[in-house]
């Protein structure tokens, strides 16, 4: 049996540095956050708007969730070690599970304190909730735009496109709901505003959570089919059988692959081990792959059936 090992130069942390390569977004974005939120707090305290002050407890988990996903993405880029030898890219997973879990929890917390307020509804002024949510349109869509071109790239980087995209769409909402409550004294409107946001949070953080929950667990990543790469390396020439097929995020933006192929008297080269490797980072975008080639001289492999791991 043999067993090659292969990973393209994007392996080397790459990728990571590119989303590291965002730390003056992260900066500005966290800057604009912190600025804003006291703004919120402030006027919606005065206005008595628990519109604005929820957007405000939410602004304040996005300052939290930017200086997560900077800092993950900075130790990503850490050389592995004897103790962690895949490095710390593990920690931009954490980072994304740990803000998708933050914007849930203040979800909860927006929800009870917007049916409260609906049973007994509060005097609102609404002139400056229009000014200060208008604000925040204007803050929160300039902050995601830093983002708008590695959203695709990276999970953590796309986890803060969403969370400021979403915000700005929330303070446009708000936006509405005062400008309707200014023209029809419906206080209401204002708890309704916040139970909006409480969707338009879930929406948008609830693919996140999925995705980041699954590379927690070592799944597959939502963007690669594994019956596809199963079916292109049974493909290979003289591959009679593929298993022990293991495919898992080592980090938000580096795949690894491991798998066993059974080629009897066939191919063995690197060559061949090195073309496989190739093409699965070039079609798949798995960077790191090992192979391991068996012979099927009649000795079984303990790892063959699929619910052995």
């Amino acid at each position: 049996m043999g067993a090659h090992h292969h990973a393209s130069p994007r392996e080397d942390g790459q990728g990571h540095r590119a989303a590291a390569g965002f730390g003056r977004a992260f900066a500005i974005g966290i800057a604009l956050n912190i600025g804003f939120v006291v703004v919120e707090v402030v006027a919606g305290w005065r206005a008595g708007s628990l519109a604005l002050l929820s957007d405000a407890g939410h602004n304040l988990s996005d300052v939290l969730s930017l200086a997560l996903a900077w800092g993950a993405a900075a130790l990503a880029t850490r050389r592995p070690s004897p103790r962690f030898t895949y490095g710390l890219r593990g920690t931009t997973i954490m980072a994304a599970l740990a803000n998708a879990l933050l914007l849930m929890i203040a979800c909860g917390a927006i929800t009870l304190e917007a049916i409260e307020r609906l049973r007994d509804p509060a005097l609102v002024a609404s002139d400056v909730v229009i000014v200060v949510a208008a604000i925040g349109v204007v803050v929160n869509g300039l902050s995601a735009a830093l983002f708008a071109s590695g959203r695709h790239a990276d999970l953590n980087v796309r986890g803060a496109f969403l969370h400021l995209a979403g915000d700005a769409a929330v303070s446009l909402g708000v936006v509405v709901a005062a400008i309707a409550m200014r023209y029809t004294g419906w206080l209401w409107l204002d708890p309704a505003a916040s139970l909006v946001i409480v969707a338009v949070i879930v929406w948008t953080t609830w693919s996140l959570f999925r995705d980041s929950l699954g590379l927690s667990l070592q799944g597959v990543p939502a963007s690669i089919r594994p019956e596809e790469v199963r079916a292109y390396l049974a493909s290979l020439p003289g591959v009679v059988e593929v298993h022990d097929l293991h495919i898992w995020g080592m980090s938000t933006t580096d795949v690894a692959l491991t798998a066993h192929l059974v080629i009897p008297g066939g191919e063995r080269s690197d060559a061949f081990l090195a073309h496989a490797c190739r093409e699965l980072d070039h079609r798949f975008g798995i960077a790191h792959a090992t192979l391991q080639i068996e012979l099927g001289d009649g000795e079984p492999c303990a790892l063959a059936p699929d619910h052995v791991v």
